[in-house]
């Protein structure tokens, strides 16, 4: 479970406890941040997704004539 971390503001009024208990819940934070492995799993399946798309791309860019040729062909026999 990841908390939201809120902005780290330490003023002279807060006492030692206070202070030490901001400084904890952060240094905790940070540690469940940094141990969590959904983001890195979820970053490497988009770039999956990704280098799929650009494959893709190229593959039907590459043989875009063709297929126009192929199917303008198709549509002429039909007709």
């Amino acid at each position: 479970m990841v908390r939201e971390m809120r902005p780290l503001v330490l003023t002279k009024t807060q006492g030692l406890d206070d202070r030490r208990s901001i400084v904890l819940e952060y240094v905790t934070s940070w540690i469940a941040l940094k141990t969590d492995r959904r983001a890195v799993t979820a970053l490497e399946y988009g770039l999956i997704a990704g280098l799929i798309a650009v494959v893709i791309i190229g593959v039907l860019t590459s043989m875009g004539g063709s297929l126009n040729s192929k199917f303008t062909t198709i549509n002429s026999n039909l007709q």
